[in-house]
């Protein structure tokens, strides 16, 4: 089966299931193992329909965990090509999945196995605490924009023993003054810019809130996916290291 893969999150799942090798056209923003030999068609909001048609694939991968994604899912299908499309908001919905796309390579058992192997690692992690830490995940500095109630964030917080510091805000995501940021009342705020090239904690560190800030590349947190494991680590060892009152 050939394959396109059109967001790195679902890159990253197929590499992890060990058919990277099958895929023909990829995204460039994906950094999974094993792409070397796939036609790059574009980032994952500016897909060009027709390097990816001309790849040939049996099927087509996209995500709605990107914002924005909804567009280039209609080019893809007016293409005629044959296309899974998943929208996780969970991280139930991130386990669904993988099983998902390992039944629709024709592995699930392989599916299966990583999903479980993903949900196991993370409940590893839980540790309790006197309270649950309030966390802030920030996407981007300027406009600040972090994860809100409707994101896989919310979930594998939840799962460490925290909460999302943001539960409260309907959406997958907003735009933040940096009062509300305040009026959040984060234990401890997470740098996890999407496509940055460097992450900077002071920038966080500037706007005088005196919260602790650790840093954790947007592959461990931005992508519904294995990767989420990676993210998770990061987090609860700072969680570890916080002084609760």
């Amino acid at each position: 089966m050939r394959l396109a893969s059109l967001t790195a999150s679902n890159s990253d799942i197929l590499a992890a299931l060990g058919v990277a090798g099958r895929v023909v056209a990829v995204d460039h923003h994906s950094d999974a193992p094993g792409l070397d030999g796939a036609a790059r068609v574009g980032p994952d909001l500016n897909i060009d329909v027709e390097a990816v048609r001309a790849a040939r694939p049996d099927l087509v991968l996209a995500s709605l965990s990107v914002p924005g994604m909804e567009r280039v899912v209609v080019g893809v299908r007016a293409a005629g090509l044959p296309t899974l499309v998943l929208d996780p908001v969970s991280v139930p919905d991130t386990l669904h999945d993988i099983r998902e796309i390992g039944v629709a390579v024709g592995l699930p058992e392989r599916g299966e196995a990583l999903a479980a192997r993903l949900e196991t690692e993370l409940r590893a992690l839980a540790r309790p605490f006197l309270r649950p830490p309030r966390v802030l995940v920030e996407w981007w500095p300027r406009p600040i924009i972090a994860a809100t109630r409707d994101s896989w964030v919310t979930d594998l917080l939840g799962t460490l023993g925290a909460a999302n510091a943001l539960a409260d805000r309907p959406g997958r995501s907003s735009p933040l003054t940096l009062e509300e940021v305040r009026a959040a009342r984060p234990d401890l705020i997470v740098c996890s810019w999407c496509g940055a090239r460097r992450l900077r904690p002071e920038v966080i560190e500037a706007r005088g809130l005196g919260v602790p800030v650790v840093c954790v590349p947007e592959s461990g947190l931005g992508r519904p996916g294995p990767r989420l494991i990676e993210g998770a680590g990061l987090v609860a060892a700072a969680l570890a290291g916080l002084r609760l009152s």
